[in-house]
């Protein structure tokens, strides 16, 4: 068995639900292909948090994409850490940014995306994107992917 994956909290674990937002459930392990170009992407259609005045539930379609460098994201604690948010009050904008701080920490990916689909509240809907890259060709990119942003929904 790879070592890295001895190191994991959650996977093969009969792990509670987060009661509030806490990153530290996040778990990553090795890319094993650091050298290739290639997107991963998880789209949890049932993400919900909420409104931080009135503690209404918001429900937001959230994707993330990224493109690895050296450690990947194991899905379950990404899972259990966005089963964090459904307690958790905080605006749409911050907790899209808040999402993107802890996996590019997490993972320092080549580029990487956050994007949340909010269904409409009193008759609007709210949408934030963030993305990034590091070095010059992903930087690039994140700027490409930005100024046609409309284009990932």
């Amino acid at each position: 068995m790879r070592n890295d994956l001895d190191s994991l909290k959650t996977l093969g674990q009969t792990v509670a639900g987060p009661k509030d937002y806490d990153p530290s459930i996040l778990d990553a392990f090795d890319n094993r292909h650091p050298d290739r170009d290639y997107w991963v992407t998880f789209t949890a259609p049932e993400f919900t948090t909420l409104c931080p005045k009135t503690g209404q539930p918001d429900f937001a379609t959230l994707t993330i994409r990224y493109i690895p460098s050296k450690r990947l994201v194991e899905s379950k604690s990404l899972k259990l850490y966005l089963f964090g948010f459904r307690n958790h009050g905080d605006f749409h904008e911050d907790v899209i940014n808040v999402i993107y701080n802890d996996l590019a920490k997490l993972l320092k990916p080549k580029y990487m995306e956050v994007y949340g689909k909010f269904a409409a509240r009193g008759g609007i809907s709210i949408d934030p994107f963030v993305n990034g890259g590091t070095g010059a060709k992903y930087k690039a990119l994140a700027e490409k992917r930005f100024a046609d942003w409309q284009g990932v929904r």
